[in-house]
């Protein structure tokens, strides 16, 4: 169906942003199908790892495999000829190398045939991963991808793990977001174990138009006005990155 220049299909949401067709998946993975381009941003992966070698909360450690069987499926479904990870794809550089020693055939497999680019972020500056490339930012059919949102636009960034709380049917529903406007596209956080800011909180508020919308993720992706969302009660609190929904936090 479409609706306002949206199409809908089972599992993902098509839109256009800057005269370029995008494909949300529900999964939370964004496909540029004129550059057989798949985006995925903040997959935090060895982050168990992280936390145990730090002595904090132990989290069961399955989030790796779970968010590259995620990844895989995504790849699969789109038959991407590029991969880009937009950045804290690992949760810190000692995590890079602890997935690379432990699943990294199983990336280098991910790779395979296909071009993978690797966008540094704040948790990532300087990983050692040993295939694919290292940028700091990368063009794609007219569009600034970079780890976090900046001056220029039209861009697409992560970073914020931006997410929205609806009501339906009588129950609250709290999800991670895509947030788009005419100017940037903020992508939700794909990794399994990452917390969310509400995108009705600072810095987003400030970061995104008045107009902006927001694509549910879910079975099936649904957009909404941001202005129309309900506020969410935070779960962590954070002085640089306003309030968070769903522990453990993405700062931590």
């Amino acid at each position: 169906m479409r609706e306002h220049g949206i199409d809908r299909q089972a599992g993902c949401l098509d839109f256009r942003f800057g005269g370029v067709r995008m494909r949300a998946f529900g999964s939370g993975a964004l496909f540029i199908p004129a550059a057989s381009t798949l985006v995925a941003s903040d997959l935090h992966l060895g982050k168990s790892e992280r936390i145990a070698r730090q002595g904090s909360q132990l989290l069961p450690p399955y989030e790796t495999p779970d968010t590259l069987e995620r990844l895989q499926a995504d790849i699969d479904h789109a038959a991407a000829r590029t991969v880009i990870c937009l950045g804290d794809s690992f949760d810190d550089d000692r995590s890079a190398s602890h997935v690379v020693s432990s699943f990294g055939n199983r990336l280098a497999g991910m790779g395979t045939d296909r071009r993978w680019i690797w966008i540094t972020g704040n948790h990532d500056p300087d990983p050692d991963i040993g295939w694919g490339e290292v940028r700091q930012e990368i063009q794609v059919e007219g569009i600034r991808l970079r780890h976090c949102a900046g001056d220029r636009c039209p861009e697409m960034s992560g970073h914020y793990h931006p997410k929205a709380k609806i009501s339906s049917r009588g129950r609250s529903l709290s999800r991670p977001c895509f947030l788009v406007d005419r100017d940037r596209i903020i992508l939700p956080a794909y990794g399994t174990y990452t917390g969310g800011l509400d995108c009705r909180e600072s810095p987003l508020s400030e970061i995104m138009r008045d107009d902006a919308s927001a694509i549910l993720t879910g079975p099936q992706p649904r957009i909404f006005p941001v202005r129309t969302l309900r506020p969410s009660r935070a779960c962590w609190s954070c002085a640089q990155t306003g309030r968070l929904l769903d522990s453990p936090s993405p700062t931590e």
